[in-house]
Formats: C-alpha cells, sequence, structure tokens
C-alpha cells in the first residue's frame, strides 16, 4: 500500500507543479514586457532563468540520495515560492535576476528544478522493470495535461481580470500569485511521501563516484552532450517566447494563448502515451528519432504559414507528435545504466538538458529584436533538433536495452 500510494503521490505532485508551469509561461514574458523590459532582457533574464535552475538542480539531485530525496523535494518547491513572490513584488531587472537565478520558475511549461530527476529515481526504485517506460509515458501524459489546463486557465484568468478593470501588470500579478501558491501546495504534498522513496543502506554506492557515476559514466556522459544540443534548440522557442511570438505576429490576446497551448500541450500528452505502444514494437531509440524528426520538420513550417489559422494548425500537429520522445528518452536513460547510477543517470542528463537550454532565450531575444529575423527561431531550433536526431541514431542504436534484447 505504501508503494502504491507513494507512486500516486509522485504522480500528484507532477500533475499540481505541470499547472503551475503552464499557468505561468503563457503570460510570464507578456508580464515582463509590461513592466518595461525590452526583448533583449527578457531574453536574459529567462536564460538566467535557465542557468539558475542548472546549477542549483546540479546540487541538489547529485546529493539528493544522501540528503533525502523527500527533503530534496521540499527544498525545490520553497524556491518555487520564493521565485513567484519575488517577481510580483518587484519591478527591479537586478532583483528578478536574482530570483531568477535562485528561484525555481518555468519559462517554457516544462519541468525546470530538482524535481524531475528526483521523481524519476524514486518511480524507477519503486516499480518493476517492464513498466518502466509504460508509466513513464503516464506520467508525461498527467504532466502535458496539467501543463495544458494550467496554459488555458492563466491565459484566460489574465484576460478575464483585464476586461473587468484590472490593469494588465496587476492581472499578471494575480497569476504570479497562483503559482507561489501552487509551490506552496506541493511542498505540502511532498511531506506526505514515505521512507519507500529513499535509497536503502544497500543500494548506495561504497566507492568514491564522480557525480555519483561509475560504470555507466561514458554512456551517461555521450548521452548528455547529445540532451543538451536538444535542449539547447528547444529552448529557442520555449512557451512564453512562442506565445510572445504569436501575440507580436497575429495581435493574439492571452486568453487566446491559453487556449492554443492548451490545445498543444493535450496533443503532447497523447503523442506520449502512444509512444510506449510504438517502442514496444520498433525500439526505444527509434521511436524517439523517428518521431521527433517529422515534429521538427513541422517547427519550421510554422512561420511560414501565411494565415493565424494555418499557423495553429501546423503547430498543433507539430505538437500531436512532438513527446514521443520524452518518455522513451527518460525510459531507454534508466534502462542502460546499472541500478545503483539511475539517481544520478537521470539528474546529470536533466542537468545536462537545462545548460544546453540555459544561452538559448537570450538568443531568441536578439534575434526577434531584429524585424527580420524575427521568426528565425523556428528555423534554428527545428534544424538543430534534426541534427540531434541523427547523431542520436547514429551513436546509439546499438546499445540496446534489455528489454529489447537483440531486437
Amino acid at each position: 500500500m505504501k508503494t502504491n500510494r507513494n507512486i500516486i503521490t509522485l504522480f500528484a505532485t507532477r500533475i499540481v507543479r505541470l499547472f503551475c508551469y503552464g499557468f505561468l509561461s503563457v503570460v510570464l514574458a507578456l508580464y515582463l514586457a509590461a513592466t518595461g523590459l525590452s526583448e533583449k532582457q527578457i531574453g536574459l533574464l529567462l536564460t538566467l532563468t535557465l542557468a539558475g535552475d542548472a546549477v542549483i538542480s546540479l546540487w541538489l539531485t547529485t546529493s539528493a540520495d544522501r540528503f533525502g530525496r523527500r527533503r530534496t523535494l521540499i527544498i525545490g518547491a520553497l524556491l518555487m515560492i520564493g521565485a513567484g513572490v519575488v517577481f510580483i513584488f518587484t519591478r527591479n531587472p537586478i532583483a528578478l535576476a536574482i530570483a531568477a537565478v535562485i528561484g525555481v520558475i518555468s519559462p517554457s511549461g516544462n519541468e525546470i528544478g530538482p524535481f524531475l530527476s528526483v521523481e524519476q529515481a524514486a518511480l524507477t526504485q519503486l516499480l518493476p522493470g517492464e513498466k518502466r517506460t509504460q508509466t513513464f509515458a503516464w506520467y508525461a501524459l498527467a504532466g502535458s495535461l496539467a501543463t495544458a489546463t494550467g496554459a488555458l486557465a492563466g491565459g484566460w484568468l489574465a484576460r478575464g481580470l483585464q476586461v473587468n478593470g484590472f490593469p494588465v501588470l496587476d492581472s499578471y500579478r494575480v497569476v504570479l500569485a497562483g503559482y507561489a501558491l501552487g509551490g506552496l501546495i506541493l511542498a505540502g504534498i511532498f511531506l506526505s511521501l514515505s521512507g519507500a522513496v529513499e535509497v536503502g543502506p544497500a543500494d548506495k554506492a561504497a566507492t568514491q563516484l564522480v557525480l555519483g557515476l561509475h560504470r555507466s559514466r561514458s554512456v551517461v556522459m555521450r548521452l548528455s552532450a547529445l540532451f543538451a544540443m536538444d535542449a539547447f534548440a528547444g529552448a529557442l522557442l520555449v512557451q512564453s517566447m512562442m506565445a510572445y511570438w504569436f501575440h507580436i505576429k497575429y495581435g493574439v490576446d492571452s486568453g487566446v494563448l491559453g487556449s492554443i497551448f492548451f490545445g498543444a500541450n493535450i496533443l503532447a500528452g497523447v503523442s506520449a502515451l502512444l509512444a510506449a505502444r510504438i517502442a514496444k514494437r520498433f525500439g526505444l531509440i527509434n521511436t524517439m528519432v523517428f518521431t521527433h524528426i517529422p515534429s521538427n520538420i513541422l517547427l519550421i513550417l510554422v512561420p511560414l504559414m501565411p494565415s493565424l489559422p494555418l499557423a495553429i494548425g501546423v503547430l498543433l500537429a507539430r505538437f500531436s507528435i512532438s513527446q514521443m520522445d520524452v518518455p522513451t528518452r527518460q525510459s531507454y536513460t534508466m534502462a542502460v545504466v546499472t541500478p545503483d547510477e539511475r539517481s544520478a543517470a537521470s539528474g546529470v542528463t536533466t542537468i545536462a538538458r537545462s545548460v544546453g537550454a540555459a544561452v538559448s532565450p537570450v538568443l531568441s531575444g536578439l534575434l526577434m529584436a531584429v524585424p527580420v529575423l524575427f521568426s528565425a527561431p523556428f528555423f534554428l531550433s527545428g534544424g538543430l533538433k534534426i541534427g540531434y536526431d541523427l547523431l542520436l541514431f547514429k551513436s546509439f542504436r546499438g546499445l540496446k536495452p534489455p528489454e529489447e534484447g537483440s531486437r
């Protein structure tokens, strides 16, 4: 019963957290613009957010097994609260930058902070191996649905407040207050986890490790380098900046933006669930690569569409296959490392993605500040992601997880 309760609790924390991320992501760049920041400053601030997350998360995840997984998760929730509160009460760029570096705030609507790595390690410990990919797919679906609902709620809440006389800046601050409240709820749920999520004394490595890795270090480092490339490409178009692009290009308001990304994230969640079935037949690496390439071609096509409905249609088509690589990537990483390296492998690869993503928003801000390059992030992101797919297939098609055997 304790194991079942912990799994349910970890799904609940994923839902609450991703709702909060989606809730804020649609209006975050709009809020920063309303405070008087330029595109370049917004891009820099979002980059600092991701860079700070990489440093804090590396420290927390590599010590989580020793310090305690539950404690690590609670600290992450407290950092969420702190970032939300500071963003509400100041318009000072320096104070915002400090909060972005130290706190946990998601500009993309996707995972950020130490949560994913620690929760994945805990779930892998609580589950039999044959259920890993399927559970990770449901875990991804739960997050996508939560992000979608959050984006819808955040966008329409801000719009509704503005229609009813709230100043634009204050309407966005209400959304930020909801984000901070979500962090408080999250901390309370993490307190209910039992000791079954912690690493037992017999499972802790007795030797000196580098970032918690030993025998699988080479594999994890190679995967990390590729995942960093993918994340760099993806962060060129974090959800906040994509929402800003639609707002400037087509004059779309926050309510409609919320609806667009609600639909996009619903489709992304369904695609993640389908990935488990496809992977059973074709393998994890094949599923990761050959569903990702078409999604990135569609991403490149979005700014080439001649009208808003067509641009939205292509974007939604892209999201309908864009997340099939997520549960397969996570499951593959857990499968090809030794059991006592899983927590560290999840942490290191996740941090590599954070590092890869850290510099992208500032580049997007610089590109979008030049009218002729306003849509360049779409082309650069899609092209780099296709390059990542090809390199991943070339490097790892011969290294199969145990359940795939010689297939």
